[in-house]
């Protein structure tokens, strides 16, 4: 067993932590506090593939592998959680469309996602972890369905190009009447909101969106009709790894500018590292980020293989995005008075961190799915 990454993956690293630093990190201060979606650093990721890691080569992105993508993650995140979210997001569209769509389909998504933006509209007002409960409508017609409902917290909504829509097209089914949608956001009865006002990571808008008697055509659906919620449980799979690599890279922030912190302030005459009470708070935080991270690769290393990863997945998100806030708590408590302040950094990796315990499946879901797989691999024997 080998835990060394290749020199191809070696270099992929340097260049996204080189990023992340030089671009990134001097800026991401100001994003938080504009809430303004950071344009020009973007455009930046974009010339290096950061923006389409996994669309393939042919269609002008990454082709990069779930590994690679966790790597890229797990850096930019270390400088803004929320400026990574609008550099890796289309990542979670790509999935779906990969899983989902026809060759026509695939070339039409993939161009748009090389050169702008996707959105993956599935959460509703009511019907978060409850995806079954979802109200969008999908009705058949002539010409292909009609749509209508409204969608809300969706990732980059107002800026995205092309939009991957679950609806129901059985009401009389539950999990089996949902199906999923190419959509084209400058459609006429798309209304997309203006972007929610959030706690952290403030650089990624989310905003609610409205469908209101938008027509499709046929070739818009994905799939069949009903294999919706399958496809949004497999791209989950996918990109739960992802999600977690930000949560590492959060973590492992916090575990650097604590010590950093612990090791120069002292107390008694001595840096407060050295105090038990600080000092195994920050064993714990590097404990547990060095753990987050093998359950990421670990997940990545199964998918990769074409292996089951839902369980696995499910491990690395809970894990990572738990390990995140834990250290984010523990990180504002080593710098005391300063870690409530502005002018250092825990606090906004405090704010940032919350939002993972919650978006991709919250950590009580992912524990569901962790109770409902060990009892399919165990129960029985």
């Amino acid at each position: 067993m080998d835990f060394s990454l290749s020199e191809e993956q070696t270099q992929i690293q340097q260049v996204a932590r080189d990023f992340a630093r030089n671009e990134i990190l001097p800026r991401a201060a100001h994003y938080d506090e504009t809430a303004e979606f950071p344009t020009p650093i973007v455009n930046q990721a974009r010339e290096l593939g950061f923006t389409a890691l996994n669309v393939p080569v042919e269609f002008g992105g990454a082709g990069l592998g779930a590994l690679e993508i966790a790597i890229v993650a797990e850096e930019l995140a270390y400088a803004c959680a929320g400026i990574c979210t609008c550099i890796t997001l289309n990542s979670l569209i790509a999935d779906a469309v990969d899983l989902g769509c026809n060759e026509n389909q695939k070339k039409r998504a993939y161009e748009i996602l090389s050169k702008g933006f996707g959105a993956y509209c599935l959460t509703e007002p009511g019907a978060g972890s409850d995806a079954a409960a979802l109200a969008t409508r999908a009705e058949r017609t002539e010409r292909g369905y009609r749509l209508n409902g409204s969608k809300t917290w969706i990732s980059h909504a107002p800026q995205a190009e092309i939009m991957v829509v679950f609806a129901k097209t059985d009401t009389d089914k539950a999990h089996q009447g949902i199906s999923a949608f190419l959509v084209d956001p400058k459609a006429p009865g798309v209304n997309v909101g203006k972007p929610l006002p959030k706690m952290g990571q403030k650089a990624s808008p989310c905003a609610e969106v409205t469908f209101d008697n938008v027509e499709l055509e046929k070739e818009a659906l994905m799939g069949a009709e009903g294999e919706g919620f399958k496809l949004a449980m497999k791209v989950f799979d996918r990109s739960r790894p992802m999600v977690a690599s930000v949560g590492v890279g959060v973590s492992r922030r916090c575990l650097e500018e604590a010590t950093r912190y612990a090791t120069q302030r002292k107390t008694m005459g001595v840096p407060i590292a050295s105090h038990q009470a600080v000092g195994f708070k920050l064993a714990e935080m590097g404990m547990k980020t060095e753990a987050a991270r093998q359950l990421v690769r670990l997940a990545a290393w199964k998918l990769e293989s074409g292996k089951n990863c839902t369980l696995e997945a499910a491990y690395a998100k809970a894990f990572a995005a738990d390990t995140a806030m834990e250290s984010a708590i523990e990180a504002v408590q080593v710098f005391g008075g300063y870690g409530y302040s502005k002018e250092y950094p825990a606090e906004k990796l405090m704010r940032d961190a919350k939002v993972l315990q919650i978006y991709e499946g919250t950590s009580e879901i992912q524990r569901a799915i962790m109770t409902r797989e060990l009892t399919k691999l165990y129960g029985a024997r």
